[in-house]
């Protein structure tokens, strides 16, 4: 069976690097109604762009309208869904049952995708919501392999989508209210402050003062009693395929075009190639919490990230490339270097891998430097590699 790595991208230049990298679809989030509403999502224009660029390349774009509506936002989401239609979206992806209702009333003939916020943990909840008219439904993290087989034997007319990356919430499918209790940030209308991620200490009951308060030591580093580690099913895509998963699914509309750089392009060469060291290696690049295949073998123990938020990955990102060719490159700084380091090639090409010495570099002014310490600053670089635009530098720690 063809699977589909579906990737997030949080705003244009974000989409671009995906689908370099190899994703076949992507989902994004317009400027209203999406559980995301901190990244810098798309205006309309740009979402008719986006899906001008996806059908071009033969690929997919799926747009996010997952946040659980109040009366008052029927009109405008039935509005909203009638411009999807028009603009040749391939799919809108909701959770609420509501929602899904006006998408069908405004807009038929747009493909419906339920979200996992919609918490469908068995087969009944996925045959249902075939019946309701939707292509795909996107399962609960919390599912095993089996119960994955046992959902797509009952209801095989429905296409699965799956996370097989990312940040996991602690909360039951992302269903939170801590965000709306500590910050007063409704984390299902798209405001989450990721309070699961906080260091928390507890106090004595009788002691009011500031010395009352006491750590939740682990290892003398405080307590994320609530922090999850990240979902990293790399080692095992071929299991969730013959389960009935048709579409791979990474998390991180926030995250940079460094991180879903380094982690597409490490499932694209995983589907295509297989899993092994490469892959294993590859996603320890990037920053990442610990990692954990979650519950897809049953009951997992051992799904809290106790030491920190997150590891800062093992390489530091350098630049994107502009263009390249003739033994020169033009590279859009964002990390500092300096002649005489040895930066790395993040590419979907040949290339990817290779490293080379900094032996002559100069800005934007034709002026030989040193030292690149101008962030955005585009340097032209020697290289003895060959480079594409759209490739990525970046130096091992």
């Amino acid at each position: 069976m063809k699977v589909e790595l579906l990737a997030p991208a949080g705003n244009f230049s974000k989409l671009k690097t995906a689908f370099y990298f190899g994703a076949d679809a992507a989902y994004v989030g317009g400027k209203d109604f999406s559980l995301r509403s901190f990244a810098d999502n798309f205006t309309r224009d740009e979402l008719c762009a986006a899906v001008k660029l996806a059908h071009s390349l033969n690929k997919k774009l799926y747009v996010t309208a997952n946040i659980f509506a109040r009366n008052a936002d029927l009109a405008l989401l039935e509005d909203y869904f009638g411009f999807l239609r028009s603009a040749g979206v391939d799919a809108a992806i909701v959770s609420d049952s509501g929602v899904a209702y006006a998408a069908k009333k405004a807009a038929p003939g747009l493909g419906i995708h339920i979200s996992t916020q919609a918490n469908l943990t068995n087969k009944y909840a996925v045959k249902f919501w075939g019946e309701q008219g939707a292509s795909r439904v996107v399962l609960a993290r919390e599912l095993s392999l089996d119960e994955i087989a046992d959902v797509h034997a009952f209801a095989p007319e429905v296409e699965l989508e799956a996370f097989v990356h990312g940040a996991m919430c602690i909360s039951y499918s992302g269903r939170c209210l801590l965000s709306d209790h500590l910050a007063s940030r409704p984390s299902n209308r798209g405001e989450c402050v990721q309070a699961c991620r906080w260091n928390y200490s507890i106090r004595k009951k009788d002691a009011l003062s500031d010395s009352g308060w006491l750590d939740l030591e682990e290892d003398g580093r405080g307590a994320y009693i609530l922090n999850s580690k990240d979902l990293n099913m790399s080692a095992h895509l071929d299991k969730l395929a013959e389960a009935g998963v048709c579409s791979f699914k990474i998390e991180g509309r926030m995250k940079s075009e460094y991180y879903l750089a380094t982690v597409i392009n490490a499932y694209r060469r995983c589907i295509d190639g297989g899993y092994g060291k490469t892959v294993a290696r590859e996603l320890t690049t990037a920053a990442h919490r610990d990692y954990t295949v979650a519950y897809a073998f049953g009951e997992n123990a051992e799904t809290v990230n106790y030491s920190d938020s997150q590891t800062k990955g093992d390489c530091d990102y350098i630049g994107n490339v502009i263009s390249g060719g003739d033994g020169f490159a033009v590279v859009e700084m964002r990390g500092r270097f300096a002649v005489g380091d040895v930066l790395e090639v993040l590419s979907p090409t040949d290339s990817f891998g290779k490293s080379f010495t900094v032996k002559k570099a100069f800005s934007s002014d034709g002026a030989s430097v040193e030292d690149c310490k101008l962030v955005q600053e585009k340097y032209t670089l020697e290289c003895p590699v060959k480079l594409n635009a759209g490739d990525i530098l970046r130096r091992r720690k």
